[in-house]
């Protein structure tokens, strides 16, 4: 959520960058925010003329009634009985209309990065950079659950009986890479100077609308029924959440946290390839990270950041490579963002499994995170997130990656990074 100071001094900063997101239903919003604002001081401005009158007339019937003079006081109270009426209606009027305003702010999209491209949608994300040389084999490669049913890793038809489509059973090795995975990135995230956190599973709505937009909550969250609660759709929001309403002494940033959770989403909008399988699902786990850190050392993170995605991929012998997303491909509170992208042998394609952001200040400004700086005064923290590992997506560009074929049956090799979290075992076979 922007400054509403902000829009008012830059409404046509803010149109124009609701234009490079190709989002022009948006763009009243920024003349509707306005107007909001100047009734609500107008009538926030009435509001305090009455409040001080009221104490000046209460002080001046407290002085006629010491001297007994009744009548005087009487038609005094008469006076502060109506101004008292007017003024329970500004209040009234002063709630509705910075409710209003707070709903329209929140749907203005974030100030985009100047660097970040434009582009009307993910088509055009730009290609950053590639790590490793993309695998190619000499032999067919199945489809990554029919790779898992070799090892008799995976259930989706009891999962379909017992949950619904969208859901699956691991078993067996696949089941236990699985968690190999999660535990290596664990440890990875350590190494560099994270601290491991296992958060709340659940959140409440103010910390949804903190943390996200109003599209993005209605296409991913799972409400609880009869509950102010959320089913988390990545651990980034209630580890973002663990801050609201805090001011951290500026001594103590940056914070970073590393977490792990499971996660669970709706998943609208699911097609073609990806709706079968384990692309795109309801329930997974997945290993985040976050930085709450100072404004002008955002950036640095940012890059740190998805500098770790690429670098774990890497030890795991997955050739990746990043792109950093367009204008249109922006989430409403993002400033700038990449995609980390795995190479599948399979499809001959990179597909996304990593996303890494910076939001500046947006998500700091709806919760309420705050910096105390030494001579006492506070400002908004930047907030960052990333994924470090979300295994279904891990353990497709593992599997397809490290597969091996010798004439009559398929084996895994298992990176020398996950062996000691495999018991030892170099290789998976069946």
């Amino acid at each position: 959520m922007l400054d509403i100071k902000f829009v008012r001094e830059n409404p046509e900063l803010v149109k124009e960058n609701i234009r490079k997101k190709f989002k022009e239903a948006k763009l009243p919003l920024v003349d509707e925010v306005i107007l909001l604002d100047e009734q609500k001081r107008q009538t926030n401005s009435r509001a305090n003329e009455l409040r001080a009158l009221r104490n000046k007339v209460s002080k001046e019937i407290g002085a006629l009634m010491g001297q007994g003079k009744r009548e005087e006081a009487e038609q005094k109270k008469l006076l502060v009985k109506q101004q008292a009426d007017e003024l329970a209606a500004l209040e009234e009027k002063e709630a509705e209309l910075a409710a209003s305003l707070k709903e329209k702010m929140m749907k203005i999209p974030n100030i985009v990065d100047p660097s970040v491209p434009v582009g009307r949608d993910d088509s055009e994300n730009v290609e950053v950079e590639c790590f490793g040389e993309k695998t190619q084999v000499d032999f067919d490669i199945p489809y990554h659950t029919d790779i898992m049913a070799l090892f008799n890793g995976i259930d989706k038809e009891a999962a379909g009986k017992v949950a619904g489509e969208g859901f699956y059973y691991l078993m067996g090795d696949i089941a236990r890479l699985h968690s190999a995975v999660t535990a290596y990135a664990r440890d990875f995230m350590i190494d560099k100077g994270f601290t491991y956190c296992i958060p709340p599973f659940m959140i409440r709505s103010n910390v949804v609308s903190g943390v996200m937009s109003f599209e993005e909550m209605d296409a991913m969250m799972y409400k609880i029924e009869g509950e102010d609660l959320y089913l988390i759709g990545t651990s980034e929001h209630s580890m973002i959440g663990k801050f609201i309403d805090s001011a951290t002494d500026e001594a103590s940033l940056p914070l970073t946290l590393t977490s792990y959770s499971p996660c669970f989403r709706k998943e609208k909008g699911a097609h073609g390839i990806e709706e079968r399988g384990i692309y795109r699902i309801h329930q997974f786990e997945k290993q985040e990270m976050i930085v709450i850190c100072k404004p002008e050392e955002s950036m640095e993170w940012f890059h740190k950041m998805w500098s770790y995605s690429v670098e774990l991929f890497r030890s795991l012998d997955v050739p990746v490579r990043t792109l950093e997303c367009c204008t249109g491909d922006l989430a409403d509170l993002k400033v700038k963002s990449y995609d980390v992208e795995a190479w599948s042998p399979k499809q001959q394609k990179y597909f996304e499994v990593c996303s890494c952001s910076n939001l500046g200040d947006a998500q700091a400004r709806r919760l309420g995170i705050k910096i105390k700086a030494a001579d006492g005064s506070r400002y908004l923290a930047h907030t960052l997130n990333n994924t470090v590992v979300a295994p279904p997506r891990m353990l497709i560009a593992l599997l397809e990656n490290n597969l091996e074929f010798d004439g009559e049956k398929y084996s895994v090799r298992i990176p020398k990074a996950l062996q000691p979290y495999m018991g030892g075992k170099e290789k998976l076979t069946y």
